[in-house]
């Protein structure tokens, strides 16, 4: 793939955003959180870009040539490459939030049944949880951490809106899932990022457990 970068953004800069998504990527997929090209991955390269992962890419498999810059509209940027197809959720981090700098977003098998199962809900209600702590902000087990769940759809500009509307109700938002989809979370740095997902991924879990033990 031929990037050409804005003479703005040096191209050392670009690569360790492009080696830090490609390497959190293959750990994922060891993970088995990211079946055949699913998920995608970015990281905000300055105040108007952002580096994101091609379109149709296995995930286990990145490198730097695998991973694209656009801008914070969703563009391309010096690239005829196609960005994820979800580029406007990204996008829309990167927007909202001026301090955070990644966002991973994985399709774990227990991401993907815990939002089929939360759907009626609206969001899973996550309390008493200790691991709740991983997440930037909380402090105490006895606090309330909400994950949303927004209905699937092709469109991305309704999910945006879904987002924006939780946003500007005033509902804290760390994470949401997407109905038979699977979860987006974000950070101010990639660990912060991978740590948040991690943290997220055994609490579904947990619920999940928690629901089949009280159904039997």
């Amino acid at each position: 793939m031929s990037q050409i970068l804005p003479a703005t953004i040096p191209a050392s800069v670009f690569e360790q955003c492009a080696d830090a998504i490609a390497d959190a990527a293959r750990e994922l997929s060891m993970l088995g959180w990211t079946p055949a090209t699913s998920s995608n991955f970015s990281m905000r390269v300055d105040a108007d870009h952002a580096a994101i992962t091609i379109s149709g890419r296995h995930k286990g498999r990145l490198g730097r040539d695998d991973i694209m810059l656009i801008d914070l509209d969703g563009n391309a940027v010096g690239t005829d490459a196609r960005p994820s197809a979800e580029t406007a959720l990204h996008t829309q981090v990167y927007r909202r939030w001026p301090e955070m700098n990644a966002v991973l977003h994985t399709h774990s098998r227990t991401q993907s049944v815990a939002s089929r199962l939360f759907a009626a809900e609206g969001a899973v209600r996550l309390q008493g949880w200790e691991l709740q702590k991983a997440i930037t902000g909380y402090h105490t087990h006895e606090s309330v951490l909400e994950i949303p769940v927004f209905p699937n759809t092709q469109h991305m500009p309704e999910l945006v809106a879904r987002v924006d509307a939780w946003l500007d109700a005033g509902k804290p938002l760390h994470a949401y899932l997407i109905d038979g989809h699977g979860i987006y979370t974000w950070g101010r740095d990639m660990a912060e990022t991978q740590r948040h997902l991690e943290a997220l991924e055994f609490l579904l879990g947990c619920e999940l457990d928690l629901k089949k033990l009280r159904a039997s």
